[in-house]
């Protein structure tokens, strides 16, 4: 097989080009000039130069290419340049699945579980239809677009397959790694939000999931992927015990609410990303989505490692 992988010096396209490459698979990733290629390292992969959203250079990346595999995006919450992430996660989609259209490749869209919006603690499934009304951020609302875009493709007749992953997790991880090296050498003795609940899939079984449906995946398909659910203070205290290091203890509710509105005016004024902001509050405390990834151990075969096995393997690979 040949594929295409956008965001391919990412956390996520990393760990994808190296499965890919360990099968014995040509890869092509679309990164940009200015990417840091550090996680490509020892690679074997062609690199086609451009920005996402650049119809030149996917008309090239694409050339003789079988699936496309786009994981490029821009994650973040909190202070964020909304027309950038509009650029990159929106745009850059359509262009994708636009160019796809045109050589006939087949796509598999690495899209986020928070395409449901709010569950309210319901535990859904691919049948859920959103019941927020509204959008949470910025990402959220761009992702969903983003999807609506695969999903009307899909529909005209595009072989698109979507992958909906939980929280991402492993030892190179960009988003949580800083807070797991800071818990690890016993820096964190304070954490926001212990009941918050969220979903962990390991990247490396995220990479399979996206291998399989390529493999298995019913063209205009979702697949959710996710090891399971458990909260903050659960994942530290799995880590803890792994580690020998004690959980952080729960900061107040009142004064994460209070720093996430003192912080938030100051960030966008210095355009500054603080640790915490109101965006990032809403997100601890009042929103939560919860899912089940049945449908993919079914219908893919898909065997991720446990919650459990996810977060100790993090840890031995950080000792």
């Amino acid at each position: 097989m040949k594929a295409l992988v956008t965001g391919a010096s990412g956390f996520t396209g990393s760990h994808l080009v190296k499965a890919l490459s360990q099968r014995g698979d040509t890869v092509v990733g679309l990164v940009r000039k200015s990417s840091n290629l550090q996680r490509l390292a020892n690679c074997q992969i062609d690199l086609v130069y451009g920005e996402i959203s650049d119809r030149a250079a996917l008309k090239a990346a694409m050339s003789g290419i079988d699936v496309v595999f786009h994981v490029a995006a821009y994650v973040e919450l909190g202070i964020v340049n909304e027309a950038e992430m509009v650029r990159v996660n929106v745009e850059g989609t359509r262009a994708i699945v636009e160019a796809a259209q045109t050589v006939g490749a087949k796509l598999v869209y690495c899209s986020t579980i928070g395409i449901f919006g709010d569950t309210k603690g319901e535990t859904v499934d691919e049948t859920f239809v959103r019941q927020q009304q509204g959008f949470s951020s910025a990402y959220d609302r761009t992702k969903y677009n983003a999807q609506q875009l695969v999903d009307l493709a899909a529909a005209q007749g595009l072989n698109a397959i979507s992958v909906l992953p939980s929280g991402i997790f492993g030892d190179d991880d960009p988003h949580f790694g800083p807070v797991l090296q800071a818990f690890l050498r016993g820096r964190l003795k304070l954490w926001a939000g212990g009941q918050r609940v969220t979903g962990i899939v390991h990247v490396d079984d995220l990479a399979t999931a996206m291998l399989l449906a390529a493999e298995k995946g019913k063209p205009g398909t979702h697949y959710i992927i996710s090891a399971g659910d458990l909260t903050t203070r659960e994942m530290f205290e799995i880590l803890g015990q792994e580690a020998g290091i004690a959980a952080p203890v729960d900061a107040p509710v009142w004064l994460v609410r209070l720093l996430g509105n003192l912080l938030d005016p100051i960030g966008r004024l210095f355009s500054w990303q603080p640790p915490l902001s109101r965006e990032r509050v809403h997100y601890i405390y009042d929103r939560c989505v919860q899912v089940d990834a049945t449908k993919a151990r079914q219908e893919l075969g898909w065997q991720p490692r446990s919650v459990e096995q996810t977060l100790k393997d993090i840890v031995k690979a950080n000792s």
